[in-house]
């Protein structure tokens, strides 16, 4: 797990300064603590920061081919590299070192672009190949690993695996682009298809990119993609047999490393399957770790326990509490982005807690997407069922109507929480679901803005492009939609995000076993039955996983890792909770009204309203601005 960067000239070929890509390195050397280097030619830098996994001392960046003809900076692991290393010596590849990255050199001079579908792993990876002068651009699959680009004001293109690091260079600009904003007070997060900066791209997760000294530069282009449109026959133990032979191949596979390796473990049933699967292939005692909070209503640490337990794991628990919201400017400058995902708190804790014992630690990030896990998903296959009986022309009037007078309960039982899922069922199930997904919908955001964000936002709304997702996913059913867009859109911009920012920041390798590709293309073909049975989402995962785990942590109503923002905004982060309301960032600035921030603080301090998220969001956008050097 490493840090990249660097710089190349798409038109003429000038000299690259060495110091600005070090400058680059420099600014994200959190990433790689164990080394660095920076290799330049004629239009061309790459940089390199290591974090050393595999091969400690043999594997050094940027490397060489043998041939001297191609050189790479990688971030990220693969894990089928000997197998593929074997294949290569088969063809008369020759190596030098016994890591993976000289794998994909020698994958890229024997197949080219076509050497990404042999890759199974996690990575973003530049390659320059100095006989064709071309730059090889490239990430993973579902996004796990990422890379941010800029085209600069000299014609240069310029990238990096976080946005620091392109804000390195001296060319780059911080201008913040309003469509953005817009994005991330829908989401919490500004998703990969959009900056927070404009002139500032991610590439997309399956995408790469090859460009050339002497042409514009090139758009991405997919190379992979996960498809929903076929269905898998079998019985039920059939196909139990198969998820489970799939998940221990994702965690065996990711069990591989020259450093100390364990498991984030938060009492649900996802880290408990891993964390499970891993003690039964281990010989030593899995270590596991796992945050708390000194809410109790929020707290898993004692399920946790029950897991370490049962699989004799070497356990440690810390327990996060308001104080740890000193932090946020630290989470601020780790997303650089504006990132609003309260759950990014604990991560870095339990990132933190991981990195006094081990350098890899596997998570179980994934199995939600892949398998219909979420709330959401199962709440969407119920009202696509009543979509299917109602057609649209009684839905529409009827539930429109039911949901603009049903009033807004977010202190009521969840039952009574009507007025979402009236509004869901008087639209489509593509716009249902993106209501469903955002924290707020597009009438509240018009209510907090000002009247510049108002007009520099014109028709633009942020659900249109989920909306585009799921009307073009490759799928059977509104619920196959939905998971694709969870896999595409929510996971990479939100989930991956979160793990990949505060792991590195503390020099942690995460993997993502769950993520495994061979494992979500066979959740794909799953019979909805299988995935969502009832109430009960993971079905199938769930009944496979029953031979290890406790129903008591199968079948317990789902919690995720959620931060208790309602109790502190309402206690000791009330003052926080007003500020927002004097915030030059967000009011001077224009985005925002005054007013309208003033009452969300106050309904919430006093208990009309839960706005918990959305105070958190505005703190999380102002830090972030200021990080930026904006308002």
């Amino acid at each position: 797990m490493c840090g990249i960067a660097g710089i190349f000239h798409c038109g003429t070929p000038k000299p690259v300064e060495p110091h600005r890509v070090e400058r680059m390195c420099d600014a994200i050397a959190h990433r790689g603590p164990d080394g660095s280097g920076v290799w330049t030619a004629p239009g061309v830098g790459l940089g390199h920061r290591r974090l050393s996994i595999i091969d400690l001392a043999g594997s050094p960046q940027p490397m060489h081919s043998v041939d001297g003809r191609a050189v790479l900076v990688f971030n990220g692991e693969i894990y089928n590299f000997r197998a593929l290393r074997r294949e290569l010596e088969a063809k008369g590849a020759r190596f030098r070192t016994d890591g993976d990255s000289e794998t994909i050199l020698a994958a890229w001079q024997a197949w080219g672009p076509d050497c990404l579908s042999r890759l199974e792993g996690m990575f973003a990876f530049a390659l320059y190949d100095l006989s064709t002068r071309q730059l090889f651009l490239a990430r993973d699959r579902l996004g796990v690993k990422p890379l941010f680009t800029a085209t600069l004001s000299d014609g240069s293109l310029i990238f990096a695996s976080e946005l620091k690091g392109l804000l390195a260079h001296p060319l780059m600009r911080s201008q913040v682009d309003s469509l953005a904003i817009e994005d991330y007070m829908t989401w919490g997060y500004v998703p990969d298809h959009r900056s927070i900066l404009k002139g500032v791209e991610k590439l997309p997760a399956a995408h790469f990119r090859l460009l050339e000294h002497d042409r514009p530069p090139s758009p991405p282009r997919r190379w992979w993609d996960v498809s929903f449109e076929q269905r898998a026959r079998g019985s039920v133990a059939d196909q139990s047999a198969q998820l489970l032979h799939h998940f221990r191949e994702g965690v065996s596979s990711r069990m591989v490393a020259d450093v100390p390796l364990g498991a984030f473990l938060s009492g649900g049933v996802d880290s408990s399957s891993v964390v499970a699967l891993m003690a039964e292939a281990s010989r030593e005692p899995v270590t596991s770790c796992s945050i708390g909070f000194d809410v109790a209503e929020v707290d898993e640490t004692s399920h946790a326990r029950l897991v370490a337990h049962r699989f004799g794991t070497d356990h440690r628990e810390r327990i996060v509490s308001p104080g740890d919201v000193a932090d946020l400017d630290r989470i601020a400058a780790i997303f650089d982005e504006p990132f609003a995902d309260a759950s990014a708190l604990p991560t870095l804790r339990v990132c933190e807690l991981a990195r006094e014992s081990v350098t890899v630690a596997l998570s179980g990030d994934g199995a939600d997407e892949a398998l219909a896990g979420y709330r959401r998903q199962v709440f969407h296959h119920r009202e696509e069922q009543a979509r299917a009986v109602l057609p649209q022309t009684l839905r529409g009037p009827i539930f429109g109507a039911l949901g603009k007078v049903w009033p807004k309960a977010d202190w009521a039982p969840r039952p009574l929480r009507a007025k979402t899922t009236f509004l869901s069922l008087a639209e489509d199930g593509a716009a249902g679901y993106a209501r469903a997904l955002a924290i707020l919908d597009q009438d509240a955001r018009r209510r907090l803005y000002g009247e510049m964000l108002l007009r520099e936002r014109g028709e633009y709304r942020a659900e249109d492009a989920l909306i585009e997702v799921m009307d073009c996913a490759p799928a059977r059913s509104g619920l196959d939609a939905a998971q694709y867009a969870d896999l595409t859109f929510w996971l990479p911009g939100d989930i991956l995000t979160k793990v990949d920012r505060t792991s590195m920041a503390v020099g942690l390798e995460a993997r993502e076993p769950l993520l495994d590709h061979r494992l979500i293309e066979y959740c794909a073909t799953l019979p909805e039955s299988r995935r969502i049975r009832g109430r009960q989402g993971k079905w199938l995962m769930k009944h496979a996983m029953e031979r290890y785990l406790p129903d008591e942590i199968l079948y317990r109503p789902k919690q995720g890792f959620v931060t208790p923002l309602a109790e502190w905004f309402r206690g000791p982060l009330a003052g926080m909770a007003r500020g927002v309301a004097r915030s030059e960032a967000l009011v001077g600035s224009g985005w925002f009204d005054r007013g309208a921030l003033s009452r969300l603080a106050e309904r919430h301090i006093s208990g009309a309203a839960d706005n918990g998220r959305v105070l958190y969001q505005l703190v999380m956008l102002e830090k972030s601005l200021a990080r930026l050097g904006i308002g």
